[in-house]
């Protein structure tokens, strides 16, 4: 016999700690449903993400290096999952609701613009007499009113928890504005495990990706990055001289493990100390209890810099994703022009949310491909790609 939601929620309470949020006690939907009969509300919520088409598309968007510059470097959507299974594996630790803080993690770039932090920043200056982009706001309008999949309602109706999480992401690099009906001071201990993960995953194969472009030298690695060198030194203590490519996984491995060790130990001891009772409490504090200890913070800010310094607006990653932007820059502006060249859901929403607000969503939804091939298409003609390539992937996008 499967197990039905009520026995999987009892196991929640029989396992899970009593500050977890617990999928029984969630704050429900905006449009009411009848409850799923094999799955908790929060598994629901992940197979919908999952089975969204703005999840696919997370594949053939920008993490760092323009999408499609190399078939070992990491998009939006690898991303997405190496942050899942961070989040998974801290929640799991801290004895959370592992389904709640993976469903999280797999929404939380949904909203994400083609060519990564640039697109957003495009977008951004584009809308500023409009309301503005942010590619969080951006992950809550697509679960709430842009995914077309079910007849009752619009958007994927995720539970009030999902979307508290979405409203509230979080990192060093990443400050969303307030969302009205997200109030509380924090977020839950499981959206505040997310909103680390989603750190850990961002720097570690970040630096990953940087070296198999041959964009950081291992050697400067060394002289500048305490955490590379501390991992550094464990992996020759314990493996000895190894291959470069094995090497370099099992440096970027040690670095991962050392974050989540200190954030699960960290974490653990700021629970305990602030006697909270139940989730809302971890609402009300007035400070994140999941969390780095001061020293990994330190570390993960040197890290972070080297990263800005060496990586981020290296010419070799910046000057694609500059030329990309502009692309998207141009397409926007004719997309004002000629809204009838909008996909058909677009259109409609031209009524309820106005023409910039339409074309926003619109273009902010495409894969890189597809910008690119959109940008030919309508902007430069005479560079028109095949009519095959564009009909598939103009059918993701409305």
């Amino acid at each position: 016999m499967p197990f039905t939601r009520s026995e999987l929620e009892e196991r929640e309470r029989l396992t899970l700690a009593p500050y977890a949020q617990f999928s029984a006690n969630t704050r429900g939907r905006v449009y009411t449903e009848p409850p799923p009969d094999w799955r908790t509300h929060y598994q629901r919520d992940r197979d919908r993400i999952i089975h969204s088409r703005a999840f696919r598309r997370l594949e053939y968007k920008t993490q760092v290096f323009l999408n499609g510059t190399g078939d070992h470097l990491r998009t939006r959507l690898t991303h997405t999952m190496e942050v899942a299974a961070i989040a998974r594996n801290v929640a799991r630790a801290l004895r959370l609701n592992e389904d709640l803080a993976e469903a999280i993690a797999l929404a939380h770039d949904l909203g994400h613009a083609p060519f990564g932090h640039t697109g957003e920043q495009i977008l951004n200056r584009l809308m500023r007499h409009h309301g503005g982009f942010e590619h969080n706001c951006q992950s809550l309008r697509i679960v709430e009113e842009l995914e077309q999949k079910y007849p009752g309602f619009p958007g994927l109706n995720l539970s009030w928890e999902v979307r508290e999480g979405l409203s509230k992401h979080h990192t060093s690099y990443d400050h969303p504005v307030q969302r009205r009906g997200f109030t509380a001071r924090r977020c839950s201990l499981e959206a505040q495990v997310a909103n680390l993960a989603d750190e850990i995953a961002y720097y570690s194969h970040d630096l990953d990706d940087g070296l198999d472009a041959g964009l950081l030298d291992e050697t400067q690695l060394l002289e500048h990055v305490s955490l590379w060198r501390r991992a550094a030194a464990r992996v020759k203590h314990d493996h000895g001289d190894l291959p470069d490519e094995c090497r370099r996984y099992f440096i970027i491995r040690c670095l991962i493990d050392a974050a989540v060790r200190d954030v699960v130990q960290t974490s653990e001891q700021l629970i305990a100390t602030s006697r909270i009772k139940c989730a809302d409490d971890a609402r009300a504090w007035p400070r994140s209890l999941v969390s780095y200890s001061p020293q990994q913070r330190t570390l993960n800010l040197e890290l972070r810099d080297y990263l800005f310094r060496n990586l981020y607006f290296n010419p070799v990653v910046r000057q694609p994703n500059l030329r990309a932007a502009k692309m998207l820059e141009a397409l926007f502006k004719f997309y004002l022009a000629h809204p009838a060249e909008l996909g058909e859901q677009a259109r409609k929403r031209i009524k309820t949310c106005g023409l910039h607000r339409a074309v926003c969503d619109y273009v902010a939804g495409m894969t890189d491909r597809y910008a690119i091939l959109e940008c030919q298409r309508l902007v430069r003609p005479a560079t028109q790609p095949s009519n095959t390539a564009h009909s598939a992937d103009r059918s993701a996008s409305n």
